[in-house]
């Protein structure tokens, strides 16, 4: 169905708020930035059919393969597999469209016995030196460590400042995730995301999932660099 058949009046004025949001003067990011920012988003409110719709763009706009697929794999440690499940299929789909040969090149670089060992370092990096004891916790906090940033955040194709970035996305997108977003708006800025880029992407994503979690995430962000 095309919407701009069905709905011109609707998607004419949509898509010139999202391009004015877009252009805005001291809220604009780097396409490819603006839109891994997006694609996160979409990954976190479950908008299935627009994140079809933005992925092709987003690919034409300088987000390579990897990038994509890295994003969608670290949404497995924040919505979990089955929320995960669909997003990586509708990838998988239009990069065969684009006759992109699967599966990718490898970024693994942890092995199952430096995972943990990894990881940890990974949450040091991030948050602290304190962090080296926090997954002697319990055991979901050891396997925070392990998997969440020793299977996901230590592989290759992102930056840290980037899985930051997109797990900030991801939890701003849920709702009712806000201390979590707190602590992980601090560890952006640990990482050179500073308050200003963080509300620049909160602007840019605000289309996509609306003004109440928007301006939730903006609070967070205020009180992350509150405590910073």
């Amino acid at each position: 169905m095309n919407l701009n058949e069905t709905d011109q009046e609707f998607m004419d004025r949509f898509t010139y708020f999202t391009e004015e949001v877009a252009k805005e003067e001291g809220q604009t990011l780097e396409e490819p930035t603006r839109y891994m920012a997006i694609l996160a988003t979409l990954i976190g409110s479950q908008s299935k059919e627009a994140f079809a719709m933005l992925l092709p763009k987003a690919l034409k706009a300088g987000v390579t393969p990897v990038e994509v697929k890295e994003i969608v794999y670290q949404a497995t440690d924040y919505l979990g597999f089955g929320r995960m499940l669909p997003f990586l299929m509708l990838v998988n789909e239009e990069l065969e469209k684009e006759h992109i040969s699967l599966p990718l090149e490898s970024q693994k670089t942890t092995t199952t016995e430096d995972r943990l060992e990894k990881g940890i370092q990974a949450q040091a990096d991030i948050f602290g030196e304190h962090m080296k004891e926090a997954w002697k916790a319990g055991h979901i906090n050891r396997w925070l460590a392990s998997n969440c940033f020793g299977d996901y955040y230590t592989r290759t194709g992102l930056t840290l400042a980037q899985r930051e970035m997109i797990t900030f996305c991801f939890l701003l997108a849920q709702g009712g995730c806000e201390p979590q977003l707190i602590a992980h708006a601090k560890g952006n800025m640990n990482m050179g995301n500073d308050k200003a880029f963080l509300i620049k992407v909160v602007s840019q994503c605000l289309p996509y999932i609306g003004y109440p979690r928007s301006l939730n995430a903006i609070n967070c962000v205020n009180k992350a660099a509150e405590d910073q």
